[in-house]
């Protein structure tokens, strides 16, 4: 049985599984196979692991490389508590007043192998760099806490979809300690060439960030205003 015509017209303007037809009171084969290799591609991503020697090499500036307490992928995965947390053996100098900047695996390595050297040089960050295993977003507060920094910047692969196994999200934290909400960081989700581009992810970044430094405050008390045309920014993220 064919979709009905409004059903194909609105196939156009989205991935998600609309329209796949029906034989009998199952899918088609293809829509079938298609959902598999999608699932697959999903679970491939939350279990790849980052690799960080090609990262680094991607990277203009030299990155420290840091972990959480999840010892493995699957202690990550079942204790999310352990990824917020610094390895009890990592020792970070401090860094006063620094915006750090830390890439993570998160639950898709695939997303920051991608995509997160090229948002690094797109938003033109020159603070210190960090790359982390095992991480769940929190453990930037324990990273800027550890560095007495003015702020963290994390880019994390998100939890993945079926149609986007390789989403990175960016979260922006005013003064990181831990014990910091979800409420009190700003965030940019999606960034992909078939979500958010690259470079419109670094303009909203950007301005995300001057007006955190004007206002002192990021999360739900930092509101999204950049105007809508395109606009320069200029803004020294160190």
């Amino acid at each position: 049985m064919t979709a009905p015509t409004r059903w194909v017209d609105l196939k156009r303007f989205t991935s998600a599984r609309v329209a796949l037809g029906r034989v009998g009171n199952a899918v088609p084969t293809a829509a079938h196979l298609a959902f598999q290799a999608d699932h697959a591609a999903a679970r491939d991503a939350v279990h790849a692991a980052l690799d960080i020697v090609a990262l680094q090499a991607e990277l203009a500036s030299p990155a420290i490389v840091v972990r959480s307490a999840a010892r493995d992928r699957p202690e990550y995965l079942l204790r999310p508590d352990l990824g917020r947390r610094l390895h009890p053996d990592i020792r970070l100098d401090p860094q006063p007043g620094c915006i750090a900047l830390v890439i993570a695996d998160g639950l898709s390595a695939t997303a920051a192998q991608r995509h997160a050297a090229a948002l690094v040089a797109a938003i033109g960050h020159s603070g210190p760099i960090f790359i982390a295993t095992q991480a769940r977003v929190a453990l930037g507060d324990d990273i800027g806490e550890a560095l007495q920094a003015e702020a963290v910047l994390m880019l994390t692969g998100e939890r993945p979809g079926l149609t986007s196994p390789d989403s990175l999200g960016a979260y922006l934290t005013w003064q990181p300690r831990r014990g910091r909400t979800d409420a009190e960081r700003n965030c940019v989700s999606n960034i992909r060439p078939a979500g958010l581009p690259i470079p419109d992810a670094a303009l909203k970044l950007r301005w995300l960030i001057a007006e955190m430094r004007r206002l002192r405050l990021s999360g739900v008390e930092l509101k999204d205003e950049q105007p809508t045309q395109e606009i320069s920014i200029s803004v020294d993220i160190t």
